[in-house]
């Protein structure tokens, strides 16, 4: 949390979205929206037997393409300023995937190149336009998966549970012919049925032959353009060359090491069990804590203590699923209000306070200060619900 705090806002939203670049192109290629691009389809198959044989497929002895990233998410102006990264901007690049599990993608923007560089389990991203490196480590269960021996596709049963699991909460389209890249390809839908916040739909298109992801694409309610897309425009399989999936950042580049990410810390040391519950968090973080039972209509589900040090701060969660709203609460230090990783955002006014805001397609983020404590609200919420909840809170 302590390395959060001290990124900058342009920073803090570049690590953002590299982290869905790499969620989307280590599986094994890459991925997005909607629409095949022409050319021959694969015959009609039930969606469990095409996930299957996508999962049976020999792996590639390498992947070289070309990709389309687009990106709709963050609003344009003073938030990106001049020379913004090919990360907010979206850009054209290509996309090398060795035999390992190694891979790099890169951007390419006049502002300078994006290089993102797999090397299992370290993800470190390079942006030219700041001359900046961002360096973190996958969990080690995902690590491990890259590279590893295929064990073969798991039995139609297995996965008509998970479909069967997952269609509880969303909506599933077939798996649909269609031709990505100038490969045969599927595509699917999914929808949320229920908390999916801001979420309309995901889509994920895939080689019919080999398996490999080709496109993904992330939707918002009420808009036809994706607010994330990630695309194969032309792919060739065949082994790749070791340092072709390396890169060397400039000696002069900044380096940002943002730990591992999705390690989880309570705020405790060894065995000691996390400060959770209202009454012994309040007891704990040394400043008032605000958690209402509800919020937006949401019941509070979980509050707890975390963070270590002077990065301790109350972590507070309001909902469940996609549609959750978080609330993390610190004891404001000795930078000004308004300071921080979002202090460059637009300001809002919230009853005399000085909010900063980040509206998206997908969700909010909203950062103020009152009574010698700092709120960070985020959610799959709308503007307007989320200065709401802001001025419920106080």
């Amino acid at each position: 949390m302590k390395r959060l705090r001290t990124l900058s806002t342009r920073g803090l939203l570049l690590a953002l979205v590299a982290a869905v670049l790499v969620v989307s192109a280590t599986g094994t290629a890459i991925a997005l929206a909607a629409g095949g691009s022409g050319g021959p389809t694969p015959a009609a198959k039930p969606l469990d037997q095409a996930i299957h044989d996508a999962l049976a497929a020999s792996r590639p002895a390498g992947i070289t393409a070309r990709i389309r990233f687009t990106n709709n998410l963050f609003p344009s102006g003073a938030l990106l300023g001049n020379g913004a990264s090919a990360l907010m901007t979206g850009a054209t690049g290509r996309l090398w995937v060795a035999a390992d599990g190694r891979a790099r993608l890169e951007l390419q923007s006049d502002a300078g190149d994006v290089q993102i560089v797999w090397t299992p389990p370290t993800v470190t991203v390079y942006d030219a336009s700041s001359n900046t490196v961002y360096r973190a480590t996958l969990p080690h269960d995902t690590a491990g998966s890259s590279g590893a021996p295929d064990n073969g596709a798991p039995a139609l049963s297995q996965i008509d549970d998970l479909l069967a699991r997952l269609g509880a909460h969303a909506t599933i389209s077939g798996a649909e012919p269609t031709n990505v890249a100038a490969q045969p390809a599927y595509s699917v839908t999914l929808s949320p049925k229920h908390d999916g916040g801001l979420l309309a739909s995901a889509e994920l298109a895939w080689d019919a032959a080999a398996g490999v992801p080709l496109r993904v694409a992330i939707f918002g309610e009420g808009s036809s353009a994706p607010a994330l897309r990630l695309e194969v425009t032309d792919i060739s399989y065949g082994p790749v060359a070791p340092d072709t999936v390396t890169v060397s950042p400039p000696a002069t580049a900044k380096v940002v090491d943002l730990g591992t990410i999705g390690k989880h810390t309570t705020g405790t040391t060894g065995d000691s069990p996390p400060v959770t519950g209202p009454a012994a968090v309040q007891a704990a973080a040394g400043f008032p804590v605000t958690a209402p039972d509800t919020l937006l209509g949401l019941p509070r589900r979980d509050v707890r203590l975390v963070g270590e040090g002077d990065s301790r701060a109350v972590l507070v969660v309001y909902g469940e699923g996609l549609g959750a709203v978080f609330l993390v609460e610190r004891q404001a230090g000795d930078q000004p209000a308004g300071g921080g990783a979002l202090a460059s955002l637009p300001a809002v006014a919230l009853d005399g306070v000085t909010a900063h805001e980040l509206s998206t397609q997908l969700g909010t983020i909203l950062t103020w200060r009152r009574a010698g404590v700092d709120f960070v609200l985020a959610g799959s919420q709308p503007a307007a619900a989320a200065e709401a909840a802001a001025r419920v809170l106080g």
